[in-house]
């Protein structure tokens, strides 16, 4: 059996549909919700939908951390409620996700920017007192896209999704890669899923600017997560991509966004593959969009860019992706590196 939202709402005013949804798709029937907001939109669009849902009670996440997730948990202890309601950004989303998870609720999520793939993913990533890591939770029985918020949300929170979209590229061929070599077993369905909205993206020649263009981003970060769903892991959408964003996470915090990280690291994967078609392609798709194409566009320099490939496997030990595959020595990196910054500057 496949695990996917009752309902998927993408459009122009779906937060104004928001009451309805609960009530017609029985998520809550008597109304009694908690509804998780990050700052900013999340705040206005509360605003907006407050007097539609008079027994929902507010609950302002901070941040994305365990902490705050352990808050809204405690929270959702205190009364019956039917379902969360998570309002934001993918940090509130995460925060939201976990709480409800492991409350046993329902969670609903509205999305105010498309930055990357944790929209409908069974993955939420919480930051704690060592770092940041990944936990497995629930679908969102529901998911909201008013793409009025999305287009009001700075431009590289849209644009940054379209480099986690495309990064599914790499981390099939890493898959299929431990399939060959390691006999790792494969999901042709989550593949599917995820090359559908890699390459739905990879095609476009629009930009976020269009509101076609932000329909099929949204779809594709959605199928995204339904395919690490169906995996019953990231698989399908993580690779060495990932693995470099997660080393990138840990030693230079703070360094771009998520998808934009995947997209770099989609590309230096495609590049030791000695893929060139796929390179150019996934290279003019970044480009198109803004978004970095080697270390030196997102603010690292070669060394600490070579410094973070060296460490990506050990974040993913379990993981055996074309990282692990060519055992790279730091000299042989650093060439590499080059030959990426010559390639896309």
């Amino acid at each position: 059996m496949l695990a996917s939202p009752l309902s998927l709402d993408i459009r122009s005013g779906a937060v104004d549909n928001l009451s309805a949804l609960l009530h017609e798709r029985y998520i809550s029937t008597t109304g009694s919700v908690l509804v998780a907001v990050g700052p900013s939109q999340g705040e206005e669009i509360w605003a907006r939908i407050a007097d539609s849902l008079p027994d929902a009670t507010l609950f302002r996440v901070l941040d994305a951390s365990l902490a705050s997730a352990g808050e809204l948990q405690g929270v959702l202890g205190e009364r019956g409620y039917d379902a969360v309601v998570g309002i934001g950004g993918g940090r509130t989303l995460d925060v939201a996700k976990y709480a409800a998870t492991r409350a046993a609720l329902p969670m609903v999520a509205v999305a105010t920017n498309l930055a990357h793939d944790g929209i409908c993913s069974p993955v939420a990533s919480l930051e704690h007192a060592h770092g940041k890591g990944s936990y497995g939770v629930a679908l969102p029985l529901a998911v909201v896209v008013d793409l009025d918020y999305v287009r009001a949300a700075p431009r590289h929170l849209v644009s940054a999704g379209v480099g986690d979209v495309v990064s599914n590229t790499s981390a099939i061929e890493d898959w299929m890669l431990a399939h060959r070599e390691r006999g790792e077993p494969v999901d042709g369905l989550a593949i599917a899923f995820a090359r559908t909205a890699s390459e739905a993206i990879l095609r476009r020649t629009d930009s976020v600017e269009s509101e076609d263009f932000l329909v099929a981003l949204a779809e594709a970060l959605v199928l995204s997560g339904m395919a690490m769903s169906v995996a019953g892991s990231s698989r399908p959408c993580s690779g060495a991509c990932h693995e470099i964003v997660h080393a990138i996470d840990q030693l230079y915090p703070g360094v771009s966004n998520h998808g934009e990280l995947a997209g770099v690291g989609a590309l230096y994967a495609t590049l030791l593959r000695g893929e060139p078609e796929r390179f150019a392609q996934i290279s003019e798709c970044l480009a198109r969009h803004g978004l970095g194409r080697n270390p030196l566009d997102i603010g690292l320099t070669e060394p600490e860019f070579v410094e973070a490939v060296m460490s990506a496997p050990s974040t993913r030990p379990d993981r055996y992706t074309i990282l692990e595959h060519v055992g790279l020595s730091t000299e042989e990196v650093a060439g590499r590196v080059s030959e990426l910054v010559a390639l896309t500057s």
